[in-house]
């Protein structure tokens, strides 16, 4: 926590906003998507079903696969209290909403399902695409299969396996998005990274969650940003978003969101 809360100071003297942005591309990303202030009316949808997963008292057991949980450590846990303490906010959720909506990605993967809240907000953010989303827990995966079923999501293919089995499976094909939301550890991370890259096309964006988590995703996200492939990064402090646009001059920018 110690790590985070001075990484997050670093970040705030460091970022702007978009009157520290010359990229046409990144200032119109920052002013017509991060900064929109439209009160879309998918929002209510958005909220209305995170509210019902901070209500829900289902146990579930967890199996964490990755670098698990810095607040809850048994395995057996409230689904109410999994939402509380790692599931998306609503700040994000709607972010990631205006990020499908702005860049109306059509092929969308997601590592790390959990309880299904980014998941909808992808899927509601462009109904049209097709979103494949990974969990590794079984009994989480079987949950979340059921509220997003009777939330009448439908667009979505929900996997249950570990993501390096699953990822194996679908790195032929081509990801408009990629949302690497589990598994924070540096050494796998690159691996999902590295094994991804070749799923990316020229207008694809891959985002980064908790980037900051730990001083080893912090230096993954550091190798990723040096990558050759790479060209545009945006650091938002809890999202890192990667492009890989050829016309783009490397650039890498602290966005305050």
């Amino acid at each position: 926590m110690f790590y985070q809360a001075f990484q997050y100071i670093k970040f705030l003297f460091k970022s702007t906003n978009q009157h520290g942005v010359h990229s046409p591309f990144v200032y119109n990303l920052v002013t017509k998507c991060f900064y929109d202030k439209t009160h879309h009316e998918d929002y209510r949808i958005i909220s209305n079903y995170r509210k019902s997963i901070l209500k829900n008292d289902t146990k579930i057991k967890v199996t964490d696969l990755g670098a698990g949980s810095q607040v809850m450590k048994q395995q057996e846990r409230l689904v109410s209290k999994i939402a509380k303490n790692a599931g998306t906010t609503n700040k994000r959720a709607k972010l990631l909403y205006r990020v499908m909506h702005y860049f109306k990605s059509k092929n969308v993967l997601e590592l790390g399902t959990s309880l299904g809240i980014a998941t909808q907000a992808l899927s509601l953010g462009n109904p049209e695409a097709k979103i494949t989303s990974i969990e590794g827990c079984t009994e989480t995966s079987n949950f979340t299969k059921t509220q997003l079923k009777n939330n009448l999501t439908k667009n979505i293919s929900l996997i249950t396996d570990d993501f390096n089995n699953a990822i194996e499976k679908l790195c032929t094909n081509q990801f408009d998005l990629v949302f690497f939301d589990g598994n924070h550890q540096k050494a796998a991370t690159l691996e999902y990274f590295e094994t991804l890259l070749q799923t990316a096309n020229n207008d694809s964006v891959f985002i980064f969650d908790d980037i900051y988590w730990s001083k080893g995703m912090t230096e993954a996200w550091e190798i990723i940003k040096s990558h050759p492939k790479v060209t545009v990064t945006i650091d938002t402090f809890f999202w890192g978003f990667v492009f890989f646009r050829s016309e783009q001059v490397k650039e890498h920018f602290k966005i305050r969101i």
